[in-house]
């Protein structure tokens, strides 16, 4: 998913997408996993001097990602379709309603971790593979890639507002995906996600991305091993909780029972009642496709005196 805070951040994929040719493109290969710049200019009746600056636009807004690998006949770019969502808030949100906080991956506060499990930092594994006790390992908290095959990873949330403010909704961006033994593209996995204990909900997990790199992977990371997710953004207000926009319970803000005093804490879990138990992994600035670790928003409403 690809989320648009406010639309002036948005001008590259906007522009981006105001052309007919470029909207095509992006319809091609939707129905194609990948596609090398010949084949794409040979379905749009395009020169490949023409495609090359379509893709060029498409790539510069994030909207598709292209890798040079080797085929017959010589060296080949690779198209492939970034995300399968778009979302854009229209609404500007007024800024002294509202606060972020970015969460480092390795800063969560509890955990339960069963193999294949691990972590690491941007510079190497922490520990050994499949060994739950380096969950606890100081050095956890420099971790940018974190998976396991069943357990939780529990985050405290600061809680800033004041008496006379008032929770209105609560938001979680994050990239993550399954938990394959090595890679599989295919393997579901439900991940739950909890506010202060309070289930909201979960998504399904479409598989462990492994087929090409990841964008931020350092250069030491396995190619074998997970290479990226698929960034969510959870909300919950007063209306329900959703993913992506798509409702996952009639949880609401209210239920949860928020003040200025309570703690805040955020968990993602693989459980033994889900149907689809395959793991999670989380993706911190340093792997994956997006530069960006667990992002925590708050907006709120002031009560009047």
């Amino acid at each position: 998913m690809i989320y648009i805070k406010d639309l002036m951040s948005g001008l590259n994929v906007f522009k981006a997408l105001s052309s007919e040719i470029r909207i095509e493109i992006l319809e091609v290969l939707a129905k194609n996993q990948s596609l090398n710049m010949n084949d794409l200019a040979n379905k749009l009746n395009l020169s490949n001097a023409a495609i090359t600056m379509h893709v060029k636009k498409l790539e510069e807004s994030g909207l598709i990602e292209i890798n040079t690998t080797v085929g017959k006949h010589g060296i080949q770019k690779l198209c492939y379709l970034n995300e399968d969502l778009l979302m854009i808030d229209i609404q500007k949100k007024d800024v002294d309603n509202l606060y972020e906080v970015n969460l480092q991956i390795g800063h969560y506060s509890n955990y339960q971790a069963s193999p294949t499990c691990g972590l690491a930092t941007k510079d190497s594994i922490i520990g050994d593979f499949d060994d739950p006790r380096y969950f606890a390992d100081p050095q956890r908290i420099d971790s940018e890639i974190i998976w396991l095959t069943e357990g939780f990873l529990e985050y405290r949330i600061p809680n800033y507002l004041k008496p006379n403010q008032r929770f209105r909704e609560i938001q979680f961006s994050m990239e993550i995906g399954s938990e394959a033994p090595g890679i599989c593209e295919n393997y579901p996995s439900d991940i739950y996600f909890y506010i202060n204990g309070i289930e909201i909900g979960y998504w399904t997990s479409p598989g462990d991305f492994g087929v090409t790199r990841g964008t931020f992977n350092p250069d030491w990371w396995p190619p074998h091993l997970n290479q990226y997710g698929m960034l969510k953004l959870i909300r919950v207000n007063k209306e329900g909780s959703f993913i992506d926009g798509c409702r996952i319970s009639d949880v609401t803000i209210d239920q949860i029972n928020l003040d200025y005093k309570s703690e805040l804490t955020f968990r993602l879990a693989v459980t033994d009642k889900t149907v689809n138990k395959r793991g999670l992994t989380i993706f911190g600035k340093h792997f994956g496709n997006y530069s960006q670790d667990l992002m925590a928003r708050v907006l709120f409403d002031v009560k009047e005196s």
